[in-house]
């Protein structure tokens, strides 16, 4: 596909796939701090919990007497475990995502990965570009997630991508997913490349997907040959660019997930691939950086309360 039709396609399939939330939603706060996001039907079946959350001023709060990260986090994981036996969680993880009032600061509270997109906490993740290049041009690595993942089973996806969880740092998360979904060494792992980062917001069937992805290149070597450790993984192709980018924009059975996508699209966009004048490469551009608060809808209540707040439609 010619650049200048290649274009408009993967900003079609973007524009569906990383639409912004519609609706209402109601603010998660802990300790002060907002720190999710919840539609009308969660906020009410959290605030049924009436010993761990309070309702006040169009708000859902921790209880008072929640007041340190580790009664906190013992109070959600039940709540959690609750919501998982009723089917409105992903799969349990045994894992943990720090919630904190930016990263890396002390947390809050630590909540159960398969809870994160039901209370819309903001996550954060590590995804690597795999990178060969030679003589007909850059070639990237793409892998096929299981078909038993609890979340975009069969898709495509980077070559290595994975959620910092509790205790991890984004070095310490790179090394492992590094050689859990690719079989890459710590020394080869230490030569990626940090990209800055994209945002993503959306609404999910599992809840509201507020995640920042710190983004790595890594170029390997011609005779590299991914080996997945965790059985996460169980396909890994070579692309060019082009190939590519022509997978970004299809939204068919071999599509590429959405987070992939948007690392893909900012790795195209930083290496040229999808040509300089191309028309409507702004607008591309933009979808690296999703709004990942809404704004008040009645800004002027004068009560108190946030009231109803919503993101933003991009243009």
């Amino acid at each position: 596909m010619r650049a200048d039709g290649i274009v408009p396609a993967i900003q079609a399939r973007l524009a569906l796939a990383l639409a912004a939330p519609e609706g209402d939603y109601v603010a998660l706060r802990i300790g002060g701090h907002t720190v999710g996001w919840l539609d009308p039907t969660r906020a009410a079946r959290l605030s049924a919990f009436a010993s761990v959350f309070d309702r006040a001023d169009g708000e859902i709060g921790l209880a008072a007497r929640l007041n340190d990260c580790a009664t906190r986090t013992a109070a959600v994981e039940d709540v959690a475990r609750v919501l998982a036996g009723e089917g409105l969680l992903s799969a349990w993880r045994d894992e943990r995502y720090a919630v904190a009032v930016e990263f890396g600061a002390a947390p809050l509270v630590d909540i159960e990965r398969a809870a994160a997109r039901y209370f819309g906490i903001r996550t954060y993740a590590v995804h690597i570009n795999g990178l060969v290049r030679g003589g007909g041009g850059l070639r990237m690595w793409l892998a096929r997630r299981s078909p038993t993942k609890a979340i975009d089973p069969g898709l495509l996806d980077n070559l290595v991508g994975g959620g910092i969880a509790t205790g991890y740092g984004v070095l310490e998360t790179l090394r492992k997913e590094a050689w859990e979904e690719a079989g890459i060494p710590a020394d080869v792992a230490a030569r990626a490349r940090p990209q800055g980062s994209i945002d993503i917001c959306r609404s999910q069937p599992q809840g509201l997907q507020r995640e920042t992805v710190f983004v790595y290149d890594l170029e390997l070597d011609a005779d590299f040959r991914p080996a997945n450790q965790d059985g996460e993984a169980v396909e890994h192709r070579q692309l060019t660019m082009a190939e590519a980018a022509e997978l970004i924009a299809d939204n068919g059975d071999g599509a590429v997930t959405a987070d992939a996508s948007l690392v893909i699209l900012d790795c195209l966009l930083r290496h040229g691939a999808l040509g300089p004048d191309s028309p409507g490469l702004r607008a591309l551009s933009a979808f690296r950086h999703a709004m990942l608060e809404p704004v008040p809808e009645s800004p002027d209540r004068g009560d108190g309360s946030s009231g109803a707040r919503s993101w933003i439609t991009r243009p």
